[in-house]
């Protein structure tokens, strides 16, 4: 009897569970303003049908009024009682958010009037002003700012105002609209620090790996942050009868630390990266080589040579990053400093050679620089006749070489355009750079040795040349520029493969050095 009444109830709770399923959201209100079927739409309201109810995406009749340009659905719906802030359930659109991103002025100003919010946020923190702006609508960029819209909002994923929605867009309208009704050229956008987002996840990792320790009964292999002589020791009383000797050792060890501080140092992949963001609209305007917009900025008050936040990049060293030659020289033109280098010390002379010469790599290289008016040879002459610095050095090796996925077999710290030059066996950019002074003799730097996961200081014993010559100190020469032209590191993973340069160019680059320059 028990059996049977509970095979009875599974029977009627399955049956329900799949009516339910199978009964769909009514929303036919929704469903004929996304046909446009005004008449229908009336019929269905005389009925006494939801004005508001959702279809499964959370669209109501109001937003599909507001995706089509619908005036006359959106006026019957709004007489009806529709609410002006119904959500979708994916993003948090309301119906203004989706008349300015599809460039619906009449609808933006119908919404408004009826009392949409025009500062209300998505679920990733973008208003409609950022919408419009990014849609090159001015119109509706007026009507926002207007009614209340917060002209500099930020957004959620990185702090970018709408100018920057705009100015990334290459969006000009907007941006003049923007600028007239008093946008800010100069706010920022967040930073983001890669060498504290590695420290936390390395934490996290530890902390996981301790607690699987913990779960499984196993004795912990130490903390993976650090090699097994680094792991920290427990406070044991034989600890404690040394413990002055070694905070004097210690103190010495820092004492000679000090003193050895070397000149560079071995930086890893994630600290070569460190601190990005901080961008100005500007910034955006010269990465993606929008030459029109970018002038406006500069017209509306923008700081041509205002740094970013994050590694110090200036508005023209992005474009020339970025390969945009002819949007580099119109900063020129107007003015920008060609001698302001970012963090790791490259300046845009550097920066024209390694985006012409940038690697084969797994991760898409920019491209602008094929589709240039001015040729890389061209604006390197521009930038000299600037007073670019043609012996510059870069301080550290250069990230986005090869966006850390490239096996180069070389460090650029210390490098200098002609060496960038000599690396890819461009004579012709050689002898550009030489006969405005570049120094063909600048090497680039020794490194420190970086310390491997496993080394035992107390067992290290410093290896001897084979030479006998004494061993270059740290900051010494490292990899002459002929060196360079010769194929350094070529005997390594695969550079050979990635590595782009004159086709044929060896051996005239080393008739160059030699007969030419006496190298």
């Amino acid at each position: 009897m028990i059996k049977s009444t509970t095979v009875r109830l599974a029977s009627i709770l399955g049956v329900s569970l799949l009516l339910a399923a199978a009964a769909p959201l009514e929303s036919p209100v929704a469903d004929a303003a996304q046909a446009g079927d005004v008449e229908q739409l009336r019929t269905l309201l005389r009925q006494g049908a939801d004005v508001n109810a959702p279809q499964a995406d959370g669209l109501t009749a109001l937003h599909w009024a507001a995706l089509n340009d619908d005036l006359g659905t959106l006026e019957v719906v709004l007489y009806a009682g529709a609410t002006v802030r119904p959500l979708t359930r994916v993003g948090g659109y309301t119906p203004l958010h989706l008349a300015a991103r599809s460039g619906h002025p009449a609808i933006v100003e119908a919404l408004l009037e009826a009392g949409a919010d025009p500062n209300h946020w998505t679920d990733t923190g973008v208003t409609a002003l950022h919408f419009a702006a990014q849609a090159n609508d001015a119109a509706s960029i007026r009507a926002l700012v207007e009614h209340g819209a917060d002209i500099n909002a930020r957004d959620g994923f990185r702090g970018r105002s709408p100018l920057v929605f705009a100015a990334g867009r290459g969006a000009a309208s907007a941006v003049t609209s923007l600028l007239e009704l008093g946008a800010d050229p100069s706010v920022t956008t967040d930073l983001k620090d890669y060498t504290a987002a590695a420290e936390r996840d390395s934490d996290d990792r530890s902390r996981r790996a301790r607690i699987r320790a913990a779960e499984s009964g196993e004795e912990p292999r130490g903390d993976p942050r650090f090699p097994p002589q680094a792991q920290p020791q427990p406070d044991t009383a034989s600890a404690d009868s040394t413990k002055a000797e070694g905070e004097e050792e210690e103190a010495k060890d820092e004492e000679k630390e000090e003193e050895k501080e070397p000149p560079v140092k071995a930086l890893s992949s994630i600290e070569q990266i460190g601190v990005q963001g901080g961008f100005t609209p500007l910034h955006y305007a010269a990465r993606q080589g929008h030459i029109e917009t970018a002038e406006l900025l500069l017209d509306g008050g923008a700081d041509i040579d205002q740094l970013s936040g994050g590694d110090n990049s200036s508005p023209l060293l992005v474009a020339v990053i970025n390969g945009n030659y002819d949007l580099a020289t119109v900063l020129l033109e107007r003015g920008a400093d060609p001698n302001l280098v970012s963090d790791d010390g490259v300046g845009p002379l550097f920066a024209t050679l390694n985006i012409e010469w940038s690697l084969r790599t797994w991760y898409p290289q920019p491209q602008a620089y094929r589709v240039q008016a001015t040729s890389y040879l061209e604006f390197m002459e521009i930038l000299l006749e600037a007073g670019a610095d043609p012996n510059a050095r870069t301080s550290t090796h250069v990230w986005y070489a090869a966006y850390n996925a490239g096996r180069m077999g070389v460090d650029f710290t210390g490098a200098t355009p002609f060496w960038r030059a000599a690396y890819a066996t461009d004579v012709e950019a050689m002898k550009i750079l030489h006969s405005y002074g570049a120094d063909p003799n600048i090497w680039t730097m020794k490194l420190p040795e970086r310390r491997r996961f496993f080394d035992d200081d107390d067992n290290e014993e410093e290896e001897e040349d084979p030479s006998g010559l004494p061993p270059v100190e740290v900051g010494g020469p490292a990899v002459h520029p002929i060196h360079a032209a010769a194929g350094v590191g070529f005997g390594t993973s695969r550079v050979a493969q990635q590595h782009r340069s004159v086709p044929g160019g060896w051996l005239p680059a080393m008739k160059y050095f030699v007969e030419e320059l006496g190298v």
